[in-house]
C-alpha cells in the first residue's frame, strides 16, 4: 500500500510520524511524508521518502506564542500563515498524494487531506496529537478553561471544530482567488458524508494519560503514543558526559520550539530557581537559541534526544507540548509544566491530575519563588513514585503497532465496500 502522511508544525508535530513511517515500511508499505522543509535531513536519515512543504514553522511558532490562550487569535494566526504559503503547499500536498492508496492527515491538513482522499476515492485517517476534533463533556477544548458542565464542555469542542473547518474553507477560497485556481468543493472529515463511512480518528496518546471518552463514536480510537526508539545510536558530547558524571542527576529544562520575546528573562528565572534549590540543570535551548555561558551547575546544549537524556535526570521542566509531556512521563520522572500556548495548559493540568507533577505555572506568572517551590514539590517522594508507575504503564503499550493495525484494518474495510 502506498501511504502519504501530511503534517505541519514544529518538531513535535513531525517526530511521532518517524516511528510510524518506519513501522509501516517494515510491514511492506511505501511511505511518503510531507512536512516543513526544515525537517528534511531528520526524516531522510531514517530512510523516509520526504516531500518538503513551504513555510517556516519557526515563524508560525512565534505567532502562536504571541496568541497565548486566545482561541480566535490562534486560529487567525494559523489561517494567515496558511494563506501566505497556501498555493505552494496545495501544489506540494497534491504532488505527495498523487499515487497514494491511503492518506494520513493531521490538524492543519484535516480538510485538505480528506478532500484529496475523497476526490481520489481512497481511504484516509486523521491522527490527532491532542484532543481537538473529538467532542466530549469530560473536558473542554484544549484552549478553554473547564466549564464544569458537560454540556458546555462539549459545546467548546463543537465550536472549535466549526471554526477550524470554516477557517480552512475560507482560507482556501482566498488562496484560490490569489492564485487563480479553479473552484473546488472541500470536505470535512468530521461531517457525516454518506455513503462514505465516518473518517477514523486515531488519538496518539496513552489511555493511561487521557482515557477514551464514553461520548465518542466507534470511529475514534486511543492508540497510545507514537514513541521513537531511534535514539539508540546517540553519542553524547564529552561536555555532556562529564557534566552528568560530576554530580547528582540534573533537572532537564526543555522548551522545544517555543519562541518568546521574554526568553532571556525566562532563562534567568530558571537559572536562579535551579541554584536556589541547590540543583543542577541541563538547558536545551531549542528554537529560542538563548544561551548563557555554561558553568559547573548549568550546561547549555542545543538538543539531546529526550529518551536518552531524561532517564539520567531527576525531573523535567518544560512547556507542556504533547511530545515533551509524553517523553517526561515515559522516563518516569516528575514534570514541571510552564505552558505557553495552545494545548500546553491542558497537558500541564493532566500531569498534575495524574500526580506526576505540581500545578502548572502559567508563563505570565512565572517567578523565581514560584518555580523554586514547584521544584521542591516535584522532588517529593509521592510524586516520584507516581511518575514511575505511569512510566511502567506506558512501557506496556505499543502505540505504533496499534496505529498500524487500525490503518490496515480501515484500508481493508474500505476496499471491501
Amino acid at each position: 500500500m502506498k501511504i502519504t502522511i501530511l503534517t505541519y508544525g514544529s518538531r513535535g508535530d513531525v517526530q511521532p510520524f518517524i516511528p510510524l513511517s518506519c513501522g509501516l515500511m517494515a510491514r511492506g508499505h511505501t511511505v511518503k511524508l510531507a512536512a516543513p522543509s526544515r525537517f528534511q535531513a531528520l526524516l531522510e536519515e531514517h530512510g523516509i521518502d520526504f516531500v518538503p512543504l513551504a513555510g517556516d514553522p519557526v515563524e508560525l511558532s512565534k505567532r502562536l506564542n504571541d496568541s497565548g490562550q486566545n482561541f480566535i487569535k490562534l486560529i487567525s494566526e494559523l489561517m494567515d500563515h496558511a494563506i501566505q504559503i497556501g498555493a505552494d503547499v496545495l501544489q506540494q500536498t497534491e504532488e505527495a498524494c498523487k499515487d497514494a492508496d491511503f492518506i494520513i492527515h493531521t490538524f492543519m491538513h484535516a480538510v485538505g487531506g480528506h478532500t484529496i482522499a475523497r476526490e481520489m476515492n481512497i481511504p484516509d485517517v486523521h491522527i490527532q496529537l491532542f484532543p481537538m476534533f473529538t467532542p466530549t463533556g469530560d473536558y473542554p477544548n484544549v484552549t478553554f478553561a473547564d466549564l464544569k458542565l458537560r454540556m458546555l464542555n462539549r459545546l467548546t469542542h463543537h465550536i472549535s471544530r466549526w471554526i477550524t473547518v470554516w477557517s480552512a474553507r475560507s482560507g482556501f477560497e482566498q488562496v484560490r482567488r490569489r492564485a487563480n485556481l479553479p473552484k473546488r468543493k472541500l470536505y470535512s472529515p468530521f461531517d457525516f458524508n454518506f455513503p462514505r463511512s465516518p473518517t477514523p480518528i486515531l488519538c496518539a496518546w496513552s489511555q493511561n494519560v487521557l482515557p477514551p471518552s464514553k461520548d465518542w463514536n466507534s470511529n475514534v480510537h486511543v492508540t497510545g503514543y507514537l514513541f521513537d526508539d531511534s535514539y539508540t545510536g546517540y553519542q553524547p558530547t564529552i561536555a555532556l558526559e562529564k557534566f552528568l558524571q560530576r554530580g547528582e542527576p540534573p533537572i532537564c529544562i526543555s522548551f522545544g520550539s517555543m519562541m518568546n520575546r521574554e526568553a532571556k528573562k525566562i532563562d534567568q528565572i530558571i537559572r536562579d530557581s535551579v541554584r536556589q534549590t541547590n540543583n543542577r540543570g541541563i538547558i536545551l535551548s531549542g528554537w529560542s537559541n538563548v544561551k548563557n555561558e555554561s558553568s559547573n551547575d548549568i550546561l547549555y546544549l542545543d538538543a539531546v534526544p529526550h529518551q536518552w537524556l531524561l532517564p539520567r535526570c531527576k525531573m523535567i521542566l518544560h512547556h507542556g507540548g504533547a511530545g515533551t509531556t509524553s517523553a517526561g512521563l515515559r522516563a518516569g520522572i516528575p514534570s514541571i509544566v510552564i505552558p505557553f500556548t495552545a494545548d500546553q495548559p491542558f497537558w500541564g493540568s493532566r500531569v498534575h491530575a495524574m500526580g506526576a507533577g505540581p500545578h502548572p505555572i502559567p508563563l505570565k506568572k512565572l517567578s523565581v519563588d514560584d518555580l523554586a517551590r514547584a521544584i521542591l514539590e516535584a522532588d517529593d517522594c509521592a510524586i516520584r513514585i507516581r511518575a514511575q508507575r505511569i512510566s511502567e504503564a506506558l512501557s506496556n503499550e505499543n502505540g505504533v503497532g496499534m496505529t498500524i493495525k487500525l490503518i490496515e484494518k480501515y484500508s481493508y474495510e474500505f476496499q471491501r465496500f
